[in-house]
């Protein structure tokens, strides 16, 4: 599903026989337009469209919804658990090391060549998750200016 395309997602769930409830549209929804985001962030963005909700009904959504592979969810180590509708593709993800900001990048060998390991000790392979661990644009450049204003700082100090 893109978010760049107009989805319904009433059909959507009709499709994959997921009953269609206001909660599940609504979570589907936050996750459309937030990638990306913890069940925390989901619930306070559906609780924000449509009201009164518990945290668990968003997360047995979260769960039903990603069992029937209408959302992915990825959890980097040390991090929640983080929702998406980007499926039925290989592709992989940048994390922010600093600010923990996420983002999809696509695999570098294709669509499946990611699913062939070397040595797949007779397991079936039906997934590869690959995250790459550095720092955004942004902290990259915060810690530069930092660096160079404390550097500054110092020789302004010793004249």
């Amino acid at each position: 599903m893109s978010r760049a395309t107009s989805v319904d997602h009433d059909a959507l769930l009709r499709r994959h026989g997921v009953q269609v409830t206001a909660q599940r549209l609504a979570v589907l929804r936050a996750v459309s337009d937030r990638p990306h985001s913890t069940a925390d962030d989901i619930c306070n963005v559906v609780r924000a469209e449509i009201g009164a909700i518990s945290r668990q009904a968003v997360y047995d959504s979260l769960a039903a919804l990603t069992e029937k592979a209408l959302l992915r969810r990825i959890q980097p180590a040390g991090s929640p658990a983080r929702y998406e509708d980007r499926v039925g593709d290989n592709h992989h993800h940048l994390i922010c090391r600093t600010c923990g900001r996420m983002v999809d990048v696509d695999c570098a060998v294709g669509d499946t060549p990611c699913l062939t390991a070397t040595d797949d000790s007779g397991y079936e392979v039906d997934e590869a998750e690959v995250i790459y661990w550095g720092r955004c644009p942004e902290c990259v450049a915060a810690t530069t200016s930092h660096h160079q204003q404390t550097a500054k700082q110092e020789q302004d100090r010793r004249v």
